[in-house]
């Protein structure tokens, strides 16, 4: 597991966004089955997550028109119990992170694993969110 004083300056990118730290499996699931569209990110310590994710993401939901309803994160390494929940919810895709994953009322309906994210830039990734959005979210 990482120290929190690595982790959590990394979690704060996400959470002063607006994302909610889902800390707890009862956490995952309570928003997982909310109805709209929630955007979850599996957050990471490696530098895809530093340098294209959180980036991307976060460009994503402040640029779009069509935004999801909830967003959320978990952290990979340190939320360990939230992460594995996170997992059985993302199944048939083997784990990944960072991860991006966009459901809409309780059901998958999108996910960016690591190999889409390592090596492309903070303005793709947001361009594809954006995308997602305008398929799936109101």
């Amino acid at each position: 597991m990482y120290p929190a004083e690595i982790v959590l300056p990394m979690k704060a990118e996400l959470t002063d966004g607006g994302f909610e730290d889902l800390s707890t499996p009862e956490l995952v699931n309570d928003t997982l089955k909310q109805t709209g569209t929630t955007l979850l990110v599996v957050n990471s310590v490696c530098g895809c997550a530093a340098g294209s994710c959180r980036p991307g993401v976060l460009m994503a939901v402040h640029n779009a028109a069509k935004k999801p309803d909830h967003l959320a994160t978990v952290f990979a390494g340190f939320d360990v119990a939230a992460v594995n929940q996170v997992r059985q919810h993302l199944l048939p895709y083997p784990p990944s992170s960072p991860a991006i994953a966009l459901f809409k009322d309780g059901t998958l309906v999108s996910m960016v694993e690591r190999h889409q994210i390592e090596g492309r830039s903070a303005q793709m990734i947001a361009h594809h969110l954006i995308a997602e959005f305008e398929k799936y979210c109101n």
